[in-house]
């Protein structure tokens, strides 16, 4: 399917999907009303919906690529999305990120004009609504000022230990747009999750220049269960320990768990709502530590090849989070 009236587009916006009707509608409607939408066209890698996103999708302007789900992995798809693109630039987002303002797009093309530079990563927050964790709330005191990260001599990176590699490749495929003529040379590796880290690595590896840009911003939220989170939370450490040689554990329970009461106690929130949102972090705090517990012992018994099993069994698949209700009023 293409209805894309866009013959020559600047832009080319990129997402996976699969059953993301709850929340597509929201992330579209916010990308047709960019001060660019003239000038883009999006694509969409559906991996086998089955919950009326294709319905959805046929009352917008796009082009729909179908993918067998056996097919999907973050590397390859995001790749097969790019080699699709027409556009000079391409964006990269998910099914339920939402643009927090009109010129999301906008504002990380300028620096595109350094043409050393291979991509822009924005921000995802996450908007104060009651249903959402008041302690991911996004309230900035200040406002953000772009980064660009480069060593023009790459052995300066290379060089590095794995950790402080790492720090510069906060990189985040919810929300980033690349230079086509430079994707197609650096593509990501076939991998289920941290693709976008990697090519971070990868770009910084060879000498171009990167920018952090946080003033360019998207919704995002999942809902978190216990589950959920232990699954994430292994993930991240299974990503730090294969790709940047470190464990990073979780804030210590000990002095996270007070900060958390005390954090929400102040929210201005009903008594009820403060219970209910406390004991929901612990859980997250408990997940996490689980998580950490398990993967350290099979790091520091069994080696890479023991964590490599612990992945599979104990996550497999990477866990696809929920975003219900995204009509809500702000507090």
């Amino acid at each position: 399917m293409e209805t894309n009236p866009v013959n020559d587009p600047l832009i080319s916006v990129v997402i996976p999907v699969k059953n993301g009707a709850d929340t597509l509608k929201s992330c579209l409607d916010g990308i047709f009303s960019q001060t660019l939408a003239d000038k883009l066209e999006v694509i969409v890698i559906d991996s086998g919906s089955t919950d009326g996103t294709l319905e959805l999708l046929r009352g917008y302007p796009v082009r729909v690529h179908n993918l067998p789900s056996k097919e999907f992995n973050h590397g390859e798809t995001r790749n097969l999305g790019i080699s699709l693109a027409r556009g000079t630039f391409v964006v990269l987002t998910v099914q339920d990120a939402t643009p927090a303002t009109t010129n999301w797009i906008e504002l990380m093309l300028p620096h595109f004009d350094n043409p050393e530079v291979a991509g822009v990563c924005g921000q995802q927050i996450v908007g104060c609504y009651p249903d959402k964790n008041p302690l991911q709330w996004f309230l900035p005191v200040s406002e953000a000022v772009p980064r660009l990260v480069q060593f023009t001599n790459t052995s300066s990176f290379t060089s590095l230990p794995g950790k402080k590699q790492h720090e510069y490749c906060n990189w985040d495929d919810v929300n980033a747009v690349y230079r086509k003529s430079i994707k197609e040379k650096l593509p990501f590796k076939k991998l289920m999750f941290s693709e976008d880290t990697l090519w971070a690595k990868d770009a910084l590896s060879r000498g171009y220049a990167i920018v952090y840009d946080y003033r360019s911003r998207v919704y995002h939220y999942h809902h978190q269960n216990f589950n959920f989170y232990f699954k994430r939370t292994y993930i991240i450490l299974y990503q730090n320990y294969k790709f940047y040689d470190y464990i990073h554990f979780p804030k210590n329970p000990l002095t996270w768990i007070p900060q958390i009461v005390v954090r929400l106690v102040r929210k201005n929130l009903p008594f009820k709502e403060k219970l209910k949102w406390i004991r929901y972090n612990l859980i997250l705090v408990t997940a996490a530590w689980s998580a950490a517990l398990i993967f350290s012992l099979n790091a520091f018994f069994r080696g890479m090849n023991g964590v490599e099993a612990s992945q599979k069994y104990f996550v497999g698949y990477p866990p696809q989070g929920s975003q219900a209700g995204i009509k809500q009023n702000r507090v």
